[in-house]
Order: C-alpha cells, then structure tokens, then sequence
C-alpha cells in the first residue's frame, strides 16, 4: 500500500482505537462505525496530517480506506 493509506491508518489508530491489523483496504469507514461526528473528525485530522482539505463529497461512510487514501493522495499532489 501507499504511504498515504498507511498514514491514514495510523491516523484512524490513533484518533479512533482501530487496530491496523483488523482493518483492510476494502473495508467501508461505515463498516469501521465511523459515524458523521467521526468522519468530520477525521476530515480534520487528515487536514492536519496531510495538509489537505476535504469536504462531504469526498469521503463518506460509503467510501473505502482505499478510495479515502485515493483522494487524500490526489488532492496532495494538486496542492
């Protein structure tokens, strides 16, 4: 995997208690029970870690830690 889905997984260890070894590239922030509250905490978190912005559309309880790191990655190398 990327640098920036690794991040993104330490980012959610850290913030939110996952285990990094229980969590994979397909699972669903949904799945993870990040719920609306937790996704704005980790749009925050991910601005702060990786100095980008990111808004409702482009993450969502419907999005995968693949796609999240996805955009992270693209909107990363626009800035």
């Amino acid at each position: 995997m990327s640098d920036v889905y690794d991040r993104l997984i330490k980012l959610l260890a850290e913030g939110f208690g996952l285990e990094p070894a229980e969590v994979s590239p397909e699972d669903t922030l949904g799945h993870l029970e990040l719920d609306s509250l937790a996704l704005v905490e980790l749009t925050v978190a991910v601005e702060e870690e990786f100095g980008v912005a990111l808004s409702d559309d482009d993450v969502s309880q419907k999005s995968t830690l693949n796609q999240a790191a996805q955009v992270i990655e693209q909107k990363a190398g626009a800035a």
